[in-house]
C-alpha cells in the first residue's frame, strides 16, 4: 500500500500525466511487490517557481523535466527492492515517455500498518498484505 506524491512542473499534458502514473503504477507491481489493485497516487501539479532543484546534485543534469516521485509504505522493502524500483522505473520513464534519468528523483519513507486508514474510522488490519 504505498502512497505516491508525483510532483511535476507545470506543463505536462493531461495525457502524459496519465501515461506517467500508469507507468508508475505498473513498475511499482512489477519492482516493488505491490499488488495490481492498490493504487493511490496524488498527482501534483506545480509552477515553475514552486518546484525547487539543484541542477546538478548527485547526478549529470537536471531541467525542467524533474519530477519527484514521494513514496510512503507500510511494508519494509529490501534494498534490493529498492533498487529495483529505481533501476526500473528510470529505465522505463526513458524508453517509454523520453523522460531523461537525471529529471528523476524518488524518496521512500516506511511506517507501520496502524498509520494508515483505509476507510470507516478504522484502523489497518495487520493480517492483510501491506
Amino acid at each position: 500500500m504505498p502512497l505516491t506524491r508525483i510532483t511535476v512542473r507545470e506543463g505536462m499534458s493531461d495525457a502524459r500525466l496519465q501515461q506517467l502514473s500508469a507507468l508508475y503504477h505498473q513498475t511499482l507491481v512489477e519492482a516493488f511487490e505491490v499488488p495490481p489493485e492498490d493504487k493511490f497516487q496524488i498527482l501534483e501539479i506545480l509552477p515553475a517557481s514552486a518546484l525547487i532543484y539543484h541542477p546538478h546534485y548527485q547526478t549529470g543534469r537536471r531541467d525542467q523535466g524533474f519530477i519527484l516521485f514521494q513514496i510512503l509504505a507500510g511494508k519494509p522493502r529490501s534494498t534490493a527492492v529498492k533498487q529495483r524500483l529505481y533501476a526500473r522505473l528510470a529505465e522505463r520513464l526513458e524508453a517509454e515517455l523520453g523522460i531523461h534519468p537525471d529529471n528523476l528523483m524518488v524518496v521512500v519513507q516506511m511506517n507501520g500498518g496502524e498509520e494508515w486508514s483505509f476507510g470507516r474510522g478504522l484502523m489497518f488490519r495487520q493480517e492483510v498484505s501491506l
